[in-house]
């Protein structure tokens, strides 16, 4: 078992370590992104990278309070599913009604893999394998969708 401290440098020392590999990779669009703090731009849309002792994940999250704005994004998401899909080369799961770690529904697309430890430094090749090629493919992805988000954007 790991104190606070530890367990917090550990974490820390992971993202740093994918953040060191994905730093000299531009993005979709030829700028510089902080891969680890995508911002995508609207408000309550993320996309978000977790690991923990049990997976690692990345998912497009929408967590805006209005049911009826996060229902019209995940919607907008549906409408360009083969595109993302087609894009990451693997499909994801799809949660309408998810449960965030604070207890709050949110829509939730995105895909795992089990048998890693953020704690057990041997799996971090694994975990950065699965992380890596996937936050780009869905900056690739972002790139040519985000426009059909727009209308959106000011709701």
């Amino acid at each position: 078992m790991y104190s606070r401290q530890e367990a917090s440098r550990i974490r820390k020392e992971f993202w740093t370590r994918l953040g060191q590999y994905l730093a000299p990779i531009p993005g979709a669009d030829g700028l510089k992104v902080n891969w680890l703090n995508y911002k995508t731009g609207y408000k309550g849309l993320y996309f978000r990278m977790d690991a923990d002792q049990k997976k690692v994940s990345i998912s497009i999250e929408m967590d805006h309070s209005d049911p009826d704005l996060r229902q019209l994004f995940f919607e907008q998401f549906l409408e360009l599913k083969s595109v993302l899909h087609s894009t990451l080369n693997e499909e994801w799961d799809w949660q309408p009604n998810a449960v965030n770690e604070l207890g709050q529904t949110i829509s939730r697309i995105g895909k795992s893999i089990s048998g890693v430890n953020i704690f057990d430094e041997k799996t971090w090749p694994k975990m950065i394998g699965f992380l890596k090629p996937r936050i780009i493919a869905l900056d690739e992805f972002w790139s040519m969708a985000k426009d059909h988000f727009e209308e959106l954007r000011s709701l």
